[in-house]
Parts: C-alpha cells; structure tokens; sequence
C-alpha cells in the first residue's frame, strides 16, 4: 500500500492506494474529526482495491482556513472529486463516504455540489447522517435539541482540534451548566469562546437535502442505528432517494453503530461493516445492484433481522392513569432525560399511565403514536411524551420519546409522534407513558412566556391537565411471527 499527501482546496488530503499499478476506483471521505483517526477504515479500504482519499475539512486539524460547520463541504469536495479524477491512479469513479458529519460532506456531493456533473460521485455510502444544521439542531416541532448541540460545539465548536470530553467534564465541575439563561450565554460559562454558537439556532430550514434527494442519479447505502437522534433522517433519505437503488441497514444501535450497541442487541445483530461496504461499492460502480429500495432493519431483543420497509398493523394499546392528570410544569424543577424514575410524592410534575401487562410477546415495528386532550394556563407549552418499558423484572428501560410545541394555551387535541420502535416486547412487559412539560437537558426548557427558548431570561411555571379518557397509544405490531433475513444479502441484492 502506497501513501501520498497533497492538498487540493488548499487542505490536508491523504490517499492511501492499493497494491499494484492501477488505475483504481477511490473513495473519499471528508471529516472534520481528524483525517488522521481514519487511517484503519483506509488502509482497510485500500486492502479491498479502493484508492481511498481522506482529508481534513476547512479549517479542522491540519486544514487551514475558517471552519463553519455545514457551509464549505459542497465547494471544497467539488475541487477535491476534480482533483481525484485527474490523478493518474483513479480510474475515473469514486465512491463519497461518511458518518454523522461526514455522511452530510458525502451527499452534498451528490446533491448540491457546484459545477459539471464529473464532481458527483458514483455512488454514496452515508452512515447516521447529520443532514444540516437545523435537523441536527431541532426536532421537526422545532423543539431544540440542546444536549447533543452543547456537547458537540464543546467538542468541535470554532476550534481547530477537538476535545471530545469537553462538555463531560464541564458538568462535573459545573452540574447546573445547561441551566444557565439565556442559552446564548451558555458558551462563557462554559469558558469557551463560540461566535457560533447563537448562530447555530437562527437555522431553520429543515429537508433540503431530503427535497434534493428525489434527483439523485447513483446509488445510495444508508446505514442508522434505532437508538440514533437522526433515524428519522437517515429513513427520510432511504424513502426519498431517487438514484437506480437505495439500501438501508437499520440496527440497534446508537450514533456510533456497533462501537454503540443498545440493550437489545443479540449475536446476530454483530456485523463487519467495512466488508460489506466494500462489496456493495464494488457492486454500485458496476451496475449489479437490483433497482429499487432494499434494506434491513434489526428486530431488537429478537436477535433476527427484518427486511427493510416491514411495518406492522396499528394497534391501540389500553392505558390507565395512575397520577398526575394535573400537574405542573416546571422550568426549575424539569422532568429529566436522563433519570426514569418517577416521584411519588409532592406535587405531580407529569401524567403517568401504564399498561396492563402483555399476554404474550409483542413485535412492534413501526411508528409509536399518542393522542390525547390536554389544556396548559401558558402562552407556550412543550408536551413531551416518553414511553417506558417495565420487564417483569421490574427493569424500566425507555423505548421511544417525542416533544411537541403548541403556542395557544386553550383546551386542544394533541397527536405526538415519539419516533418509531423495532422491536420483540416480552410477554409480562408493562408500557409506562409519561406526558410532561420538559425532557431536559436532551432538550431545551421552554420557559412558557412566549420567549424564544434559546434568548429567554425568565421562567414561568405551567399549570396542565390531561382528560386521561382521552390518551391512545397506538403501536405497530406484526400480526405474525417473522423469520430473519440475511442483512447482507439484502444490502448487496
């Protein structure tokens, strides 16, 4: 294997070629983590016939320049697919490859970048991608995702290096950091100087690369985790794709995939991801994929996999309140994220309602929904929804969580959608539903003024009622037992 280090754009680029004379089809992957941590994932590459190109993005590590996270990849990755193309090893094809981050520098490749259609790559391998500032910023309510936004800007924010630990450790020493008000002002308490940072939550325009993606012209494998903040971006891009095949692995994981295996990962679910990247990009830039849209998603706590679009029949589930049809939102006491247990005393902070116990096993696939009519006394009101798993060990485990923000405090109906489960429900598992005010810190606390949550100096406390005859959970549950399929033969079909 050969190494060689140029800089088209002006920035840091390694290519890690194969053994032989060539020419080689290449892949590129563009990251603003340190092209230098992918020299594994190239070397791999280039074991497997692939010149494979890494380069820091502009303005990250060894790249100079500015960085401005989400603005730059288009232009900069059209002059590097330029510069590959005129190198005297490439054959002419390359494959654009990414995860969170990185998956967004692939597709604006093949979605918006400027110029003749030789910069487009042939084929696109996006893993968890992070499509733009506001999906990753914002729920589709708008509510603000600010757990995962403070910590990635304390790591990667306006810097050129990265200290992953960064938000961690400033909690240990600070517990009441992500409460601090306004939000705009978090970054000085934080010690940290981040021009950024205010800006990040003025972005607002969410699905265009999804809108671009129905003009797609290559191939595309999609791969997510069910227990990543972006799935539902990762199936948007699967189901929009309009390029000759798109395949889509959905496993149960969380962002970093099988380095991030949940609870309800089995054997099965334990795969060599590099290997079959390679063979499906082998298999993209010669023509032999099937058209169409084929995938797999795992089937959690049932160490089997699904092909990919399987959804079961809805299926309303009977709920019983057990307290808290009044109660209070309080910005200064939220409910928690990170904490599923429930007090038990004092003045309720949200509604709880459980299911009777499952008869017997129960395979949910697909969207998780709820229903119901409730009344806030604020000008603005977040209702968060969280449903919890309860074994017959007495083990809670949370399955699926959604937030929705409504402006106008009068009675009205209310449908949350909380993302979607695949996943097999042991006979004697009871569902917990929580309907609260807050999920912090995974998300900003509306402050039920009216004010911008992000800007706002003061809190005010909500008072909520929830008609508990009104609440319907509705599942999606298999009306047969499944067989498993085989992953890899679905993604290279």
């Amino acid at each position: 294997m050969t190494s060689l280090h140029a800089t088209p754009a002006g920035l840091a680029t390694d290519a890690h070629l194969p053994e032989g004379s060539g020419p080689f089809p290449a892949v590129l992957i563009r990251t603003p983590y340190d092209r230098v941590r992918h020299l594994a994932e190239a070397r791999g590459w280039a074991r497997r016939g692939f010149a494979a190109v890494v380069q820091d993005v502009r303005g990250r590590f060894a790249s100079p320049g500015e960085w401005h996270p989400y603005e730059n990849e288009a232009a900069d990755g059209a002059v590097t697919a330029r510069w590959i193309r005129r190198q005297p090893w490439s054959d002419g094809r390359y494959v654009a490859v990414g995860a969170s981050y990185a998956a967004h520098c692939a597709l604006v490749l093949a979605l918006e970048a400027p110029g003749e259609a030789a910069v487009r790559p042939d084929a696109v391998i996006a893993a968890v991608p992070a499509l733009g500032a506001a999906e990753t910023a914002r729920e589709p309510s708008g509510v603000e995702r600010l757990l995962a936004r403070a910590g990635w800007w304390a790591a990667h924010g306006d810097r050129h290096d990265s200290d992953e630990g960064a938000l961690e450790q400033a909690l240990a020493a600070d517990p009441g950091l992500l409460t601090h008000l306004p939000l705009t002002g978090l970054p000085k308490r934080l010690g940290r100087i981040l021009p950024s940072w205010a800006g990040l939550w003025r972005q607002r325009e969410r699905g265009r690369l999804v809108s671009r993606a129905a003009d797609a012209d290559v191939p595309l494998l999609v791969v997510g985790g069910h227990h990543d903040h972006f799935t539902e971006d990762t199936l948007a891009l699967w189901r929009a794709w309009g390029g000759p095949s798109a395949r889509l692995l959905l496993g149960p994981w969380g962002h970093g995939l099988l380095t991030m295996p949940g609870s309800d990962a089995g054997p099965a679910h334990r795969m060599v991801l590099g290997e079959l990247y390679a063979r499906w990009a082998h298999r993209a830039l010669a023509g032999d994929l099937t058209p169409g849209r084929h995938g797999a998603q795992a089937l959690g706590d049932a160490d089997l996999w699904l092909p990919a679009g399987t959804e079961g029949e809805p299926r309303t589930q009977r709920v019983r309140l057990l307290h808290g049809s009044r109660f209070t939102a309080d910005p200064d006491r939220p409910v928690r994220s990170d904490d599923l247990t429930v007090p038990t005393g004092g003045v309720p902070d949200r509604c709880l309602l459980v299911t009777p116990p499952l008869l017997r096993p129960l395979d949910a696939v697909g969207p998780v929904r709820i229903r119901l009519r409730a009344t806030s006394d604020t000008p603005s009101a977040d209702w968060a929804a969280r449903l919890v798993a309860l074994t017959p060990e007495g083990i809670a485990e949370q399955l699926a969580v959604g937030v929705l923000r409504r402006e106008e405090p009068a009675a009205s109906e209310l449908t949350l959608g909380l993302g979607r489960l695949t996943r097999r429900l042991r006979a004697g598992t009871r569902l917990r539903l929580e309907i609260a005010g807050h999920h912090f810190p995974a998300h900003a606390r509306n402050p039920h003024t009216g004010d911008d949550p992000i800007t706002a100096d003061r809190l005010l406390a909500s008072r909520r009622e929830v008609d508990p005859t009104s609440v319907t959970l509705t599942l999606h549950v298999l009306p047969f037992r499944p067989t498993s399929t085989d992953p890899a033969k679905e993604i290279l079909r």
